[in-house]
């Protein structure tokens, strides 16, 4: 039977990350202090106790400044005969005398690097780690793995099966939350383990021919609505960023959240053919001694305790099964197909509001719709292009790591503007005698189904007045697996006059973009077809429409993401339209116009394909 499964990963990390200034007042660390490393290393300890003592095994995901330490080998190997930990290799944790001495650089995120240095650095770390141990890894990870490093990787040293290779939407939200002090953008990949595609880390393999040879996992299981609206540094299962996103009691030192949030992790098991995961890894820097956080050492101590007894007793309870990462690779390997998608349904349980999401993510598509804007899709990255995006030194994206977006409401806006001009949102509006109302208006709730290979997100029905008719309207979402488009169906359930009819205004407003700066959309071509027919008009910022009548689709060519995003409907005598912006404005529209009475049905298709 399936149940809940949980990562639980820890590094001998010796040298915390951000170990050059531990304690804010300015002293320049010596990365060899001893007293430095033998804290991370009691700590490292404790971390270890603690998973064991619950009765939890854990992968010990081995540093570059471990493997010079002895007694930290040492433990690795005592823990991997004793509990059956997994003794793997992180590509975090570079820093050290010896790293810093060999590459004269402050740098440690190993994406950064150039690839030359890239390849020379995966090398010194897993040579070290074949001198100490005397096999390679067969899981390895960092915050972003980027596909030319994860290939270099698996080519080279093809044990490695697992990696963390992605911080989920740690992209321009943390930047700003951070004081714009380190640049690490890697918004737009998936939240749930997945089999990256050779193309791109954050692109799901469509088939073995894209397989990257790993199943990846993220950095941390992040509250996919706190961290989507907020800072996604506060909302994860790593219990040390609740406690920095102040989600706790300061009298009691309670905090329900962290376990409401590992239950709805447990919860998603509902969407996905009864199948759930969750991770926890915390680096020895959050819980050391020295001041780096708002909460006292006791605190810190507590929460990493309750934390893990809390996935202990899931176990006892028989509702938790505990993998090391190559374990739970070999696991997703048999469990998932290439197409299968990931979904959920996320309810708000942090802020007690009614707010709901749902994600879906396939080799296609990742996308958000947004129950609070009457379903529309709010976030949409079209994985479908496959875009090889290199990164690091002497690439065009020496720090943006991102997967482009489509639509994204927090970074171009979403229904809701403020001036002039439109955001990105796929939505509909509907019009009657000269008045206009737009779902993204118009709250409610969604309920999952699946039949066959189609998860369906089936909306409660929403009234809308207008000053002479009251509409009652309801929206089904449907993702046919495989097919790399969105199906969205418009139902009249009920008219206070059963004669009339309304406009039905079905719309795409998208760009693209990693950040909430625009981009040059000189290039991008709308287009309308028709049989035959195709009319095409070239992106010049000059605000023109063009539109026809029964068109077959209207459509966009963005060739700076090689994306192709396309719209078609069933409706009769339906007018399709393009759209293109204005500098001020700088987005283009896709839609369809057609005529809706009581009891009936239009269904739209929004589809994405890789232009080349």
């Amino acid at each position: 039977m399936d149940k809940f499964i949980v990562n639980i990963i820890h590094r001998p990390e010796m040298v915390p990350e951000y170990a050059e200034k531990v304690t804010g007042h300015g002293k320049e660390e010596d990365l060899g202090r001893k007293a430095l490393l033998t804290e991370s290393l009691d700590i490292f300890k404790f971390q270890q106790e603690t998973a064991h003592k619950n009765g939890l095994k854990t992968t010990i995901q081995m540093t570059y400044a471990s493997l010079f330490n002895d007694e930290a080998v040492a433990l690795a190997k005592a823990d991997h005969e004793k509990y059956g930990d997994e003794i793997a290799l992180s590509l975090l944790g570079l820093p050290c005398t010896e790293f810093r001495e060999k590459y004269k650089t402050k740098d440690f995120c190993i994406w950064m690097f150039s690839m030359e240095d890239k390849k020379s650095i995966v090398d010194d770390v897993f040579g070290k780690f074949h001198e100490k141990f005397g096999f390679y890894p067969e899981s390895t990870g960092s915050y972003y793995m980027d596909a030319d490093l994860t290939n270099y990787i698996k080519a080279t040293y093809p044990t490695v099966k697992c990696a963390v290779a992605t911080c989920w939407e740690e992209g321009p939200k943390a930047y700003h939350t951070c004081n714009n002090s380190w640049y690490t953008f890697m918004d737009g990949g998936p939240w749930a383990p997945w089999i990256p595609s050779k193309q791109n880390t954050h692109a799901p393999a469509a088939n073995e021919a894209e397989d990257s040879g790993i199943v990846a996992i993220p950095h941390l299981s992040r509250d996919l609505l706190a961290c989507y609206d907020g800072n996604g540094s506060n909302f994860g299962t790593h219990p040390q960023n609740v406690l920095r996103g102040m989600i706790y009691d300061t009298k009691t030192w309670e905090y329900p959240y962290l376990y409401n949030l590992i239950d709805q992790y447990r919860s998603l098991e509902k969407y996905n053919n009864g199948y759930a995961y969750n991770m926890m890894f915390v680096g020895p820097g959050w819980l050391n001694k020295m001041g780096r956080w708002e909460q006292p050492y006791e605190l810190l101590k507590k929460s990493y305790e309750d934390g893990m007894k809390y996935y202990g007793d899931l176990k006892k309870e028989g509702k938790l099964t505990d993998m090391t990462m190559a374990e739970f690779a070999d696991y997703y390997r048999q469990k998932k197909t290439y197409t299968e998608p990931e979904c959920a349904l996320w309810r708000d349980i942090l802020y007690g509001s009614d707010k709901q999401l749902f994600w879906y993510c396939d080799p296609f598509m990742r996308a958000c719709v947004n129950m609070d804007q009457g379903g529309a899709i709010v976030d949409l990255r079209p994985y479908a292009a496959k875009l090889e995006w290199p990164v690091g030194i002497g690439t065009k994206h020496v720090t943006d790591a991102s997967y482009p977006f489509l639509i994204q409401e927090k970074y171009r806006a979403g229904y809701f503007t403020h001036y002039a001009g439109e955001g990105t949102v796929r939505s509909a509006k509907l019009k009657h005698n000269g008045e206009e109302v737009d779902l993204c208006l118009c709250r409610t709730k969604a309920h999952f189904s699946q039949e066959g290979n189609t998860r369906i997100l089936t909306l409660d029905p929403v009234d809308i007045e207008f000053y002479d008719l009251t509409v009652k309207l309801q929206t089904i979402v449907s993702f046919e697996e495989g097919s790399s488009a969105i199906k969205i169906e418009r139902k009249i359930l009920e008219m206070s006059d059963p004669n009339a009819e309304v406009e039905l205004n079905e719309y795409i407003v998208a760009c693209y973009g990693t950040t909430e700066y625009s981009e040059d959309m000189l290039g991008i071509t709308l287009s309308t077809k028709k049989g035959d027919e195709v009319e095409t008009l070239d992106y010049e910022y000059k605000c023109r429409e063009m539109e026809k009548a029964d068109a077959d689709e209207v459509r966009a060519v963005i060739p700076q993401i090689e994306t192709a995003v396309s719209m078609s409907t069933n409706a009769e005598g339906a007018v399709g339209y393009v759209k293109e912006g204005y500098a001020f404005s700088p987005m283009l529209t896709l839609g369809y116009n057609s005529k809706i009475k009581d009891k009936e049905v239009v269904a739209t298709w929004l589809k994405l394909e890789k232009a080349n």
